[in-house]
């Protein structure tokens, strides 16, 4: 396979994976800190890094996103899923060192 054909499908592959979590956001009004990432066009290794450092934001902005039971590998897990809103508040107080991160925070912010 050529490489321009592995680009061209790769950025079908994000494109379709950014909508498709950007739909899930509209359609339930709320999700996880990862998939609000994504929805901005990040990467899921880079997303859930990121999550990782919202979560601190979230906690120490004593915001807490409503909560659900999920099955991860025959277990329960609580999750926590977050209003676009609340993301957004999240996403101000977030510093990123990144350049990516530092374009998805900015989105975040106004996603709301």
């Amino acid at each position: 396979m050529q490489q321009s054909t592995r680009t061209r499908r790769q950025n079908l592959r994000d494109r379709a994976r950014t909508t498709r979590a950007a739909a899930r956001i509209n359609r339930r009004g709320e999700a996880s800190l990862a998939t609000h990432g994504i929805a901005q066009g990040l990467r899921p290794a880079e997303a859930r890094s990121m999550a990782g450092t919202l979560r601190k934001e979230a906690a120490a902005l004593w915001i807490d996103g409503s909560e659900h039971r999920v099955h991860v590998r025959r277990q329960m897990r609580t999750t926590h899923r977050y209003t676009p809103a609340q993301v957004a508040l999240i996403a101000v107080m977030y510093r990123p060192r990144k350049p990516a991160y530092k374009t998805a925070a900015a989105r975040l912010a106004l996603a709301a």
